[in-house]
């Protein structure tokens, strides 16, 4: 075990950061994930003083193991009733969630109980001490998997859009994989609430929504392998394996000429044509970007693409810098009689103002998600068809054609004197 003050310190040192804050919250992610873990308790964040820590079994990582079942959590919770120890009692949503299970899994509980007694007489053949280690493991990899209420299931909520809702914990996944609200969880939390039981109409609705989100998420194999081939079709003459480049490839002949050329300020032929490919190639090309920016300056429209950069530099900011710098962008793109309002439908406007009421580095990103759709469907198009780019674009390719000719024409020259 090792104290959570040595894991800020190893963050510090080895990220090259400067803030102790930024640290507990870099460590608070990898513990969220469930790669280190208290030993004390079943809150998987990271404190800066003498709490213990250990770290996980690869096993139980969430990169390499399943995401387990129902069942597995059942054959958990009913094998540490078997192991008659203080430590390894039951907690009071745990006993809930068993008893939950059993009405669940009526008709192959006898299953379960066999599979629980048998890992049992298992782990008690294994050494003292690596049975209180792994014992420990196995119930921070629960603790990911099937949290403690209150908590978010990181393996199952993407976490910029927990740091968005106004409360994450008031819709909570169920043992039984139904939606139920968060007041009837746990009686822990609310003892006056009676815990209420799920019906037919509930799995019915769970049932409708999932379909709905499969075959939202489906896509024919056919449509793959065309998006596929049309993918390829676009980006072939900037790989080396298909075509021969005009600079030698860094990561073959460690020659660094071609990452120049690209970070240059003179675009070459092949980047302003890939601009025309989509937005994103636009926006991460320095000069593609800044050549986007004039155009929206000539339209009066340049305040989208000014709070888009703004939203992404706010999620490279340090954590002591997040809230005046949302403060900041609030005042300038959405207050009222903001000097460069930006245009919101009205579901994101009200959405992020109360995210700035509690700020994060995520706060804008519902209004950024929309700035961008805009961009995308409106200016984008318009800019690949201005003048600005068409003449960056001809420009570029007259001295590859001149070049062509005069070497068509030394070629010719030297077939004369031969002959």
């Amino acid at each position: 075990v090792f104290p959570g003050t040595d894991i800020v310190q190893w963050l510090m040192k080895n990220l090259s950061i400067e803030d102790p804050g930024e640290a507990i919250h870099m460590g608070s992610l990898i513990a969220a994930q469930g790669y280190i873990f208290p030993i004390s308790d079943h809150v998987l964040t990271l404190k800066d003083d003498g709490t213990f820590y250990r770290f996980q079994a690869p096993y139980f990582w969430p990169s390499n193991c399943w995401e387990p079942e129902n069942t597995d959590y059942a054959i958990y919770l009913c094998k540490r009733t078997m192991q008659n120890k203080a430590r390894l009692e039951l907690a009071d949503y745990e006993a809930e969630n068993l008893a939950r299970l059993q009405r669940a899994f009526a008709r192959k509980w006898e299953f379960i109980f066999m599979q629980a007694e048998a890992q049992v007489k298992i782990d008690r053949k294994k050494d003292k001490t690596e049975r209180k280690i792994l014992d420990s493991q196995e119930r921070a990899f629960w603790d990911v998997h099937r949290p403690v209420p209150g908590c978010v299931n990181t393996t199952e909520m993407d976490i910029r859009k927990c740091r968005r809702m106004k409360n994450p914990q008031k819709v909570k996944k169920s043992v039984y994989g139904v939606t139920e609200d968060s007041q009837s969880q746990s009686p822990v939390h609310m003892p006056s609430q009676p815990v209420r039981k799920t019906t037919k109409e509930d799995f019915r609705k769970q049932i409708t929504f999932l379909n709905v989100q499969i075959d939202r998420h489906c896509l024919k194999m056919s449509k793959v392998a065309e998006r596929m081939e049309q993918w390829s079709l676009y980006f072939m003459q900037y790989q080396p394996v298909f075509s021969k480049q005009e600079v030698p490839e860094p990561w073959i002949s460690d020659d660094t000429t071609l990452w120049d050329i690209e970070m240059s300020k003179e675009p070459s032929q092949q980047r302003v044509k890939r601009w025309g490919f989509s937005i994103d190639e636009v926006l991460k090309d320095p000069v593609g970007r800044d050549l986007f920016l004039r155009f929206l300056e000539s339209e009066f429209s340049s305040e989208n693409l000014r709070f888009w950069l703004a939203v992404q530099d706010l999620k490279k900011q340090p954590l002591q810098d997040v809230a005046t710098r949302v403060e900041e962008i609030w005042q300038e793109f959405l207050a009222p009689g903001a000097q460069s309002a930006i245009n919101l439908d009205s579901h994101s406007y009200e959405r992020t103002s109360q995210n700035v009421k509690d700020p994060g580095r995520y706060t804008f990103e519902d209004a950024q998600e929309h700035i961008y759709k805009l961009m995308k469907s409106d200016s984008y198009a318009r800019f690949l068809r201005s003048n600005a780019y068409q003449d960056l674009l001809l420009a570029k390719k007259k001295p590859e054609n001149e070049q062509g000719r005069r070497t068509s024409l030394e070629k010719f020259t030297r077939s004369v004197i031969a002959f």
